[in-house]
């Protein structure tokens, strides 16, 4: 036994030896790995733009909603408005005011401020038997300082909120609502919303009690009525989106998150304290990312994700789509959600603190008609609109150009059809409505009836003061028909 063992040992150490003498015989020519594998050859032919086109498109995605936001400011300035006017709509909205999914219903009150001027009061008034407010206050990311009436901070018997600028130093007075902002500039937006006995005038009047200026001088306030004015606050997806980045971001303060971001943007020229002056080349790459940016939005709605759909067997989609944390800044505790929060602030703007519990509002579109094609705007289609709507208030369908997500121009100068029109339209023999939308009304229906203009469109239903069952989702809306 133990000359077996002897022999066995002897003869593993010979092979061994053998096999470290051949590997050591052996050429090593090539380390592993430190480039492509044998048989790649580059894609990219310049170099130059196609970084500048990457950073530009990844710049885009990024920054979707300071630059949406941003719009306001220089729409504002188109009106002849400044920091601390207050833009107070008379009568609803109509196609010149070119926002993001705006409603058709009620008047709008929107303003703006620059915070490194110094501090600034809002005043707004408490809830009356005219009219009450509704609306939210946003930084330059539009994330939601707060909001304002009775889902807000004041609960609807108004006050005076003192907006801080970052990291304020100086003595804060009582008697405000102190809200303490992450950026210097600042916007706002309110429907004034009537009371079912009210007019429009007097959800008008109500507006103009707000009051907004600076805590150091407290001019009196002054308003314009925009209603009869062009305000284009739409996102520009050529190279202009950049110069927005370039006047956003060059004026803030940069957070520790967006530091990555913004050292690809100097690669595009967009420095603090250096001029924007983009050579041939980079305008050609902004110009380009911008516009794919904006069809690679346009496909995402319409290939959403089951969890925007609002009823897993219809084609509604939720606008109010929250993140994890049921909020809508996507600022997740491992990342942020920079794809789900452009998809969001692509279509609309001023999204509430956080998903409210139950919400006081639901709103739903589609793109898609009840058998999932794409809707034509030069077909005619039609929509049920059941006698029970779950709604407190009213409920409204508008129809939104589904290229801008803005209302349509149209000859009528008509963008949708509400429960304030009930007696205007036509009642089906259950007590229900049938709207028809499509480029010419059907015969005798043309109260109820939305003109498309032969554009794509959105068709988009609100439920003011929406009831359990819609917001459980036991209750179904129908879904939209072309007719045939």
């Amino acid at each position: 036994m133990n000359i077996g063992k002897q022999l066995f040992s002897s003869t593993v150490a010979v092979l061994l030896m053998c096999s470290v003498a051949s590997a050591g015989t052996q050429t090593i020519t090539e380390p592993i790995g430190g480039k492509p594998p044998a048989g790649m050859n580059p894609s990219i032919k310049d170099y130059n733009y196609r970084t500048k086109y990457m950073y530009a498109f990844e710049a885009a995605i990024w920054a979707m909603p300071a630059v949406g936001i941003y719009g306001f400011r220089k729409a504002t300035d188109a009106v002849g408005g400044e920091d601390n006017t207050i833009l107070a709509w008379s009568k609803p909205a109509d196609a010149k005011a070119e926002l993001l999914t705006a409603n058709d219903n009620t008047p709008y009150i929107l303003a703006m401020t620059d915070l490194k001027k110094g501090p600034v009061v809002l005043e707004v008034p408490a809830k009356s038997d005219k009219a009450q407010l509704y609306g939210q206050i946003v930084d330059h990311w539009q994330w939601a300082i707060a909001d304002v009436g009775p889902i807000g901070v004041d609960k609807g018997k108004g006050g005076k909120y003192l907006l801080l600028p970052p990291n304020y130093k100086g003595e804060i007075p009582k008697g405000y609502f102190v809200l303490k902002s992450p950026s210097y500039r600042v916007y706002f937006a309110f429907r004034s919303i009537k009371t079912p006995k009210a007019t429009m005038a007097d959800a008008y009047a109500y507006s103009k009690k707000i009051k907004m200026y600076y805590l150091d001088d407290p001019k009196p306030t002054r308003f314009i009525d925009p209603s009869d004015m062009r305000f284009p606050s739409l996102p520009r997806y050529d190279e202009e989106f950049f110069k927005d980045i370039y006047e956003i971001f060059t004026y803030e303060d940069v957070k520790p998150q967006d530091k990555i971001m913004m050292g690809y943007l100097s690669y595009l020229g967009i420095e603090k304290g250096k001029p924007f002056k983009p050579d041939v080349t980079t305008q050609k790459a902004m110009r380009q990312a911008a516009a794919d940016f904006y069809y690679y939005m346009q496909y995402m709605m319409t290939h959403p994700s089951e969890k925007m759909k609002y009823w897993p067997n219809r084609q509604w989609q939720d606008v109010l789509t929250p993140d994890e944390n049921r909020n809508f800044s996507y600022d997740l505790k491992e990342r942020l959600d920079v794809q789900m929060r452009a998809n969001r602030y692509f279509f609309a703007t001023y999204y509430p603190r956080s998903y409210y519990n139950p919400p006081a509002n639901i709103y739903i579109y589609t793109l898609l008609d009840r058998e999932g094609k794409p809707i034509d705007g030069k077909k005619m289609y039609k929509l049920k609109i059941p006698k029970d709507m779950p709604v407190k208030q009213f409920w409204s369908l508008i129809l939104y150009d589904a290229d801008t997500w803005a209302f349509i121009y149209n000859k009528e100068n008509k963008h949708g059809i509400s429960s304030y029109q009930m007696e205007k339209l036509r009642k089906d023999p259950d007590g229900g409505v049938t709207l028809y939308f499509g480029p010419r009304p059907p015969k005798g229906l043309e109260n109820n009836w939305i003109p498309t203009a032969g554009k794509r469109v959105a068709p988009t239903i609100r439920f003011y003061g929406a009831k359990k069952e819609v917001i459980d989702r036991t209750w179904v809306m129908p879904d939209v028909e072309e007719v045939k």
